[in-house]
């Protein structure tokens, strides 16, 4: 369905809601008042539908009726335009809220009154009805004007505002939740399919789930001491004397649904004493939820038969089922159970994790956890030596076993007296307390268990575990509490650029670091100095080589960090690496390790104190090479390119041993949070665990935003280890000067538009007929296909003669900005993701007298090198560069404006090639021009960047790899072509 055609004429529209049995099959009716024609709905009816006028009198009219499943998005969309009619308004703020109940899990099962089965909204808190009251209070008259009868005066009724609105919630709620998992959820696979079942057999049911939510009053049970029993009891404390067992029972309690604050005993209520606070139907509300109560913990039904449900005598044995698996069936069925504070403990279990003996960790035999032995298989290569002994397997740690009965601490051998007494109530230190024995078997079965390994921590396993604050034993997390060093540790990389200062600026260094880059470096120092990795994340152009160089001279000050630095970078980058040593640590020696005359002779002549730079590809041929080295550090720039943990060059990379090695990225992430794992995992090995652990345990549930928790426990782990700051952050480079950003779109001219429409009619019918390697091969050509038609055609017809005027949009923009531009004496960089492109563009300017150069993959060091300095000194006003080859390690901050000629997938590179204008040493403003192709594949990509950036960088960071999962459906949403007329 085409929304945007149909939301100018449907938004004008009188909207009213005609409710149905079940609710799903509800129709939102769109009418004119002033009789004009309707809009054409795909799965739409015109029928005819009465309804009540101004003149609060009725007329028929002719109204488009819309399921509710197709309404839903074009209601969401009308109620925003400036046109929108108050009911269309109306009902779109009733999509949200309608939205926003299901997204929150508010949608419960039933079955209507003609024994359908239906889904609808439900349990609503105090707030959520508050919010429905106060939508139906504002509903328009129009919005409900369909009337449901007359009064004796014949005047037509309407039906109420809320129960309109409540019906139509249901409506969304009955139409949104029938996917696969809905049989899971109801219990029955009726509540998948769109056709109504007809399920009488389900109405007891029915009415049992609506007992347990929609009921105006909720129960729990109080568990009161009544008496001591003369009976021998235990003679667990010091004395050995026999003390009577506590008897107890428990008493059944209302709680008000609407009023949480009010609470009574079920005898007052049945007494009548307050009966009334409660509303007429609260004994039979609570009979429905005994009910459903006893059925989960069938203990209860003799209340159901009691004159007066009011308390129940419990046996040994039913304490224990309270404590335990009763006690959580009856939370799920929503009754609470409330135990007397003096009594009642939880038994609490952590680790205590720290070096064999220290005070805080004496508790027990220290016994091993974690991610398993060391890693070498393919979740992770074997561990690269080289690293200092903290971080190797002889720095072992104890994991001892702390437990606690509420917040008294209990030893091992009181716990074992607790596991072999089996009972709910046990005397403990002279007092009586109420504990869940499966609980304490539990806990000292694990303990036992893992006590018979008797395997010990590595330190960067223990790390991991403090800084996150627990870790998982059998697949149960445990809290986990430092001890002795390692609690110092911890502390001192809570905070990663707090703390003192322990390094500052090298007196070699000839230049001033600014106040952050003087922080990074002290970061950098603590970390390498601890024989920890790290990884600089600031934005490009925030200064991390500079940093680096620091780092270098500053190791070079002790004997034991002393020793020369191996930097593996992209080939664009060595010069400007050489460039930045020579300038800012004058003296220093530094040679390329690049090239067919490679060596690394007369390194230790050189004092051993200088760089050696080299590339990921000649690193990867001559690892074997450099591995032979005592590296002092290494650094690996633009370490997105080892992100691929089972690339080639991330294993070489792995076996070169250093005594620091640290990573710089300003992209840690590109496409999913594994490559975090492969960096993180290079510069500090063992500290995420095994790749396929990480991926279950984080990466999952923190990219599908299934699990807050695990996002924060993954940042509390890897905050230490990463530092990330932007241009944006407060006090990082506020000398930077502003930065504009501007979508310019361009309409296609009348060639584009048809080779675009043919390309999308003839490959979609391909598609269709395809699957598997050959449809996504066939989609991933349509996107390029698309996307070179909209930069111009004849870079799609591959054609080789020069640009002929009047057959690109694009062309015809870009051509006016250069002769604005230049006009005004300004530096241009211009992008494009396809060299071909560049080059049709290199012909095209200089047909017209417009001086460039073409800097791509191809283009060897040193003549880039030349390029950027040429650039740089103003020789070349437009330096255009391919996206993939230029978008890091280059400082062009000649530029004040920054052409993107065609749209990538992924926005991290795009703002990674603006980077190399807008960075530190830029002093003019500075202004990004993206040229977009209205109404194609370019618009979509460029709406979606713009509305959901940070999506964008999970969703679409896989480029049209992720696009080839689209169904033929949303593909042809994707790439067809929209309100567009091609020009002349």
């Amino acid at each position: 369905m085409h929304w945007d055609s149909l939301l100018s004429g449907l938004a004008r529209c009188s909207t009213v809601f005609l409710p149905s049995d079940p609710a799903r099959s509800g129709r939102l009716a769109f009418w004119r008042p002033d009789g004009e024609d309707l809009p054409y709905v795909e799965e739409a009816v015109v029928q005819e539908v009465t309804v009540v006028a101004d003149d609060a009198r009725t007329r028929t009219v002719r109204a488009v009726c819309v399921p509710v499943r197709d309404a839903v998005p074009l209601l969401t969309r009308a109620r925003a335009t400036a046109d929108a009619s108050r009911t269309t308004a109306f009902w779109g703020a009733a999509t949200l809220l309608a939205l926003h109940l299901v997204a929150r899990g508010r949608v419960l099962p039933g079955v209507t009154a003609k024994d359908v089965d239906a889904w609808r909204v439900g349990p609503l808190a105090p707030d959520d009805l508050e919010r429905v009251r106060t939508l139906a209070a504002s509903m328009p008259p129009a919005a409900h004007a369909v009337p449901v009868g007359a009064a004796p005066d014949g005047t037509p009724l309407l039906p109420q505002p809320e129960r309109v609105l409540r019906a139509f919630l249901d409506a969304v709620a009955d139409t949104l939740t029938r996917t696969p998992a809905a049989p899971l959820a109801a219990g029955d696979p009726a509540f998948a399919a769109d056709e109504p079942q007809h399920r009488p057999e389900l109405r007891a049911w029915a009415a049992d789930v609506a007992a347990g939510h929609d009921a105006g009053v909720r129960l729990s049970l109080r568990i009161e001491v009544t008496g001591l029993e003369n009976a021998p009891g235990e003679t667990a404390d010091s004395d050995g004397a026999v003390h009577p067992i506590p008897l107890f029972r428990a008493v059944l309690q209302l709680h008000g649904v609407a009023d949480p604050g009010l609470v009574a005993d079920a005898a007052d209520v049945w007494s009548g004493a307050r009966a009334e606070a409660f509303g007429p139907r609260a004994r039979m509300d609570a009979l429905l939820a005994l009910r459903r109560a006893a059925r989960a913990w069938p203990a209860l039904s003799p209340l159901l038969s009691a004159a007066v449900p009011d308390s129940l005598e419990l046996a040994e044995d039913e304490i224990a089922e309270l404590l335990g698996a009763a006690g959580r069936a009856l939370a799920h069925s929503g009754v609470e159970v409330h135990w007397p504070k003096r009594l009642a403990r939880s038994l609490t279990t952590r680790a205590v994790i720290g070096p064999a003996g220290h005070e805080d960790g004496h508790n027990g035999t220290g016994t091993g956890i974690g991610a398993g032995d060391p890693e070498t298989d393919r979740d992770g290569d074997a561990r690269a030596s080289g690293l200092p002994s903290f971080l190797s397997a002889d720095a072992l740690l104890t994991f001892d076993w702390r437990f606690a009965l509420g917040d008294q601490r209990i030893s091992r051998a009181e716990l074992d007296r607790l596991a072999e007494a089996g009972r709910p109530l046990v005397r403990l230190r002279d007092q009586w307390v109420l504990i869940d024995p499966e609980e304490v078997r539990r806990a000292r079965d694990r303990r036992d268990r893992h006590d018979s390994r008797g395997r010990k921590l590595t330190t960067v396993e223990a790390l991991g575990a403090v800084l996150t604050g627990s870790t998982d034993v059998d697949g149960h997390p445990v809290d986990v509490q430092a001890s002795g060093w390692l609690r110092e540790l911890r502390d001192r990389l809570a905070d990663p650029e707090g703390g003192r200062q322990e390094a500052g600026q090298p007196a070699a260094l000839a230049a001033t670091l600014r106040d952050y880059q003087l922080r990074g470096l002290n970061w950098l120092h603590r970390m390498t100095s601890l024989g920890l990795g790290a990884c600089l994340a600031d934005d490009m152009g925030l200064g991390k080589t500079i940093t680096l160089i620091a780092l270098h001279l500053h190791r070079q000050t002790d004997a034991s960090a002393a020793g020369p630095t191996l930097v593996v970078c992209p080939t664009s980058l060595m010069g400007n690496w050489q460039r930045e040593i020579e300038k800012f640590a004058p003296g220093t020696p530094v040679r390329r390790f690049h090239g067919p005359a490679r060596d690394l002779d007369g390194l230790a002549e050189e004092g051993g104190q200088g760089f050696v730079l080299t590339t990921y590809g000649t690193m990867r041929l001559d690892a074997e090479r450099l591995a032979g080295v005592d590296w002092g550090m290494v650094v690996a720039d633009e370490a997105q390119h080892v992100k691929n943990p089972y690339s080639a060059t991330a294993r070489q990379l792995r076996t070169i041993g250093a005594r620091a090695r640290v990573a710089l990225s300003g992209t840690p992430v590109e496409n999913n949070l594994s490559e975090l794992w492969a960096i993180l995992d290079w510069t500090t090995p063992g500290l995420l665990g095994r790749l396929g652990t990480f991926r279950s345990r984080y990466a999952q549930a923190v990219e599908g935003g299934t699990d807050p928790a695990a996002a924060e426990r993954l940042a509390r782990l890897v905050r230490p280890f990463l530092l990330r700051r932007r241009k944006s952050d407060p006090g990082i480079a506020p000398e930077l000067p502003p930065k504009t950003e501007t979508d310019r779109a361009v309409s296609l001219t009348k060639e584009q538009a048809g080779l675009y429409e043919a390309v999308v009619r003839e490959t979609l019918a391909a598609i269709a007929e395809a699957d598997g390697m050959e449809r996504r091969g066939l989609v991933v050509q349509l996107l390029t296909a698309l996307k070179q038609i909209c930069n111009h055609p004849a870079q799609y017809l591959k054609e080789e003669r020069p640009l002929i005027a009047g057959r690109s949009g694009k062309l015809e923009l870009l051509d006016e900005l250069l002769d604005t531009l230049i006009a005004e004496e300004a530096s241009v960089l211009v992008f494009t993701q396809y060299v071909r492109t560049a080059r049709l563009l290199e012909t095209h300017l200089a047909a017209r007298g417009v001086r460039t150069q073409l800097l791509h993959g191809g283009t060897p060091v040193a003549e880039r090198e030349a390029m950027v300095e040429r650039f740089q000194n103003g020789e070349v006003p437009v330096f255009l560069l391919s996206l993939k080859a230029a978008g890091t390690g280059l400082n062009l901050t000649r530029a004040g404006h920054v052409v993107h000629y065609d749209r990538w997938w992924n926005p991290a590179v795009e703002a990674q090639a603006t980077d190399r204008a807008y960075r530190i040493g830029q002093t003019q403003p500075v202004q990004v021009h993206r040229l977009i192709a209205e109404g194609t594949i370019e618009d979509r990509i460029a709406d979606m960047l713009a509305r959901k950036r940070e999506l964008a960088d999970a969703v679409l960071g896989g480029g049209e790899t992720a696009l080839t999962e689209l169904t033929d459906a949303e593909l042809t949403e994707l790439v067809e072509l929209r309100g567009v007329r091609g020009g002349a």
